[in-house]
């Protein structure tokens, strides 16, 4: 195996942020090919090469899996996943040699040892039948274990794999319970489970250390709902939102967004619950005390959860602070680590963009007989759209599209983190009529690099106004806040939905319009 060994890289993202690359199969090329690196991303910067071929994922050997698995796999990681790739021509070198890669050592990653593993969470919901899973005991070991897995089945997409051991239903610890008793809580659950689960050699290293397991110590990378951080600087109208206390309950929720406001620009939404202000926990405080931290000092960045988020958390007894810590955990890989600290060296890797000019495009057309006038292409399991094929003269082109542009909103909606399915049935949804905001690849890596939300506030004060005419002249109307603002009024709880990825098995898309 000399000379053929692999090299491990560890990619972590931020939220709204994807691993930065597309992962192919192509014609006529062996393996899943590493494709499309977006200059700065996670991927470009640990040091993955366009036409690497992915060997592994989280250790498991995946060069003879189908690509549809090894997408699923790499979107259940979560935001951190590990790597092993071979470059383009050892690879294709190994393979003309028949040499079984599945041997191959590799060096640790990026000359950093393996980190000790944490038990896991799980959030399974039920679309069919059944969960794809079975549990077991096993004479002489504490406790039940997962069998019969199915791949691709809602269990495995989740996360759980084949002799996991089961500590948590939805919070509860099960480990001294029998199995009828477990399976009962299963049946009783209804449609929502979460699992806390660890796996073999994560819970030897534990049992040899003495410690019990707990939630607290479970790593939140396979749960499919997130927390996120809005970080704004307050305006002279102050951030522009309102925070609100249910009544009976000591929980604070984000209202009233003022269209341009600070608090918009950031990504709060509507219904959105207060978890922390600057990283400290707001639990048990009273609503006064919010709005006192919230109002000192110019910059804030609050720390939320949607209505999906604080369902998901609360069912399995989860506080949101767990993300908090594993977002801020110190063990991140060296790649991650240095481009946080080292701007200037992330930005040299960029293209050279005048800031000035650092904005989207919105693009209005109407359809002609022979379309759109353009594709609409994406990689299943891996975030983002993108314009090619932009027919000259036709609707896009007239309306200013162009190859390669990255798509951020459809007809108003934000489809940075939809499946290329959905995307499509926006843009069907709307007729014969389509609005996209689209941005430069450059434009787009840059601005995301920066922590900047792209939204239509970034193309200026009289393009904004010129779409949103109805709103601005009512808006005039209302009054203007300095500060986030307690409020005893309570608005009924809207439900909100939320934009979740295809769970087709399609490989790639190329959509005509």
């Amino acid at each position: 195996m000399a000379g053929y060994k692999p090299k491990v890289i560890s990619l972590t993202k931020r939220p709204g942020q994807t691993f930065g690359f597309y992962l192919r199969v192509e014609h006529g090329e062996q393996g899943h090919l590493i494709r499309c690196l977006e200059m700065g991303g996670p991927a470009e910067l640990a040091g993955m090469k366009d036409g690497d071929r992915i060997l592994r994922v989280n250790g498991v050997y995946v060069d003879g899996l189908a690509h549809s698995e090894v997408v699923d796999m790499v979107r259940n990681s979560g935001a951190t996943v590990t790597f092993h790739v071979m470059e383009e021509a050892t690879y294709k070198k190994a393979k003309e040699k028949g040499v079984n890669m599945s041997n191959a050592s590799a060096p640790v990653a990026n000359g950093v040892s393996k980190q000790t593993e944490k038990p896991k969470l799980c959030y399974l919901v039920k679309t069919s039948l059944n969960y794809g899973l079975s549990l077991r005991t096993v004479k002489g070991n504490k406790g039940l274990f997962m069998t019969e897995v199915a791949p691709g089945g809602i269990a495995h997409n989740a996360g759980v794999r084949l002799n996991d051991r089961l500590l948590e239903v939805n919070g509860e610890n099960v480990e001294g319970m029998t199995h009828d008793e477990v399976v009962g809580k299963i049946k009783a659950a209804g449609k929502c489970l979460m699992f806390l689960l660890v796996d073999e050699e994560t819970d030897k290293h534990f049992q040899s250390k003495h410690m019990k397991i707990g939630a607290w110590l479970a790593t939140t990378r396979y749960l499919p709902h997130k927390p996120r951080k809005a970080t704004m600087t307050r305006g002279p109208d102050g951030y522009g939102f309102l925070l609100k206390r249910e009544p009976n309950q000591n929980e604070h929720f984000i209202r009233d967004i003022d269209r341009g406001s600070p608090a918009e620009a950031a990504g709060l939404k509507d219904m959105d619950r207060l978890v922390a202000v600057d990283g400290k926990d707001i639990e048990g405080f009273s609503h006064e005390q919010v709005v006192d931290i919230v109002r000192k000092g110019g910059k804030k960045c609050l720390f939320v959860v949607d209505k999906e988020t604080d369902q998901m958390c609360k069912l399995g007894k989860v506080s949101p602070m767990l993300f908090w810590e594993e977002m801020h955990d110190t063990n991140l890989p060296p790649s991650y680590t240095e481009a946080i600290k080292s701007p200037a060296t992330v930005q040299a890797s960029l293209p050279v963009e005048d800031t000035r000019v650092l904005k989207p495009k919105l693009c209005r057309m109407e359809r002609e007989p022979e379309g759109f006038g353009f594709h609409l292409n994406g990689i299943h399991g891996v975030f983002g759209q993108y314009i090619q094929e932009v027919v000259k003269g036709g609707a896009a082109d007239k309306a200013g599209l162009e190859d390669d542009d990255i798509v951020v909103e459809v007809n108003g909606v934000n489809v940075e983190e939809s499946s290329h399915d959905e995307v499509v049935a926006l843009i069907h949804r709307g007729g014969s009529s389509l609005e996209m905001l689209v941005a430069k690849r450059s434009v787009y890596n840059q601005l995301k690099a920066n922590g900047v939300s792209i939204t239509r506030l970034l193309l200026g004060e009289t393009s904004y106004a010129q779409v949103h005419k109805a709103y601005t002249a009512e808006a005039s109307k209302e009054e203007r806040h300095e500060e986030a603002r307690p409020e005893t009024p309570v608005e009924p709880v809207r439900d909100r939905t939320s934009s979740t990825s295809s769970k087709t098995s399609r490989e790639s898309f190329d959509e005509r319009f």
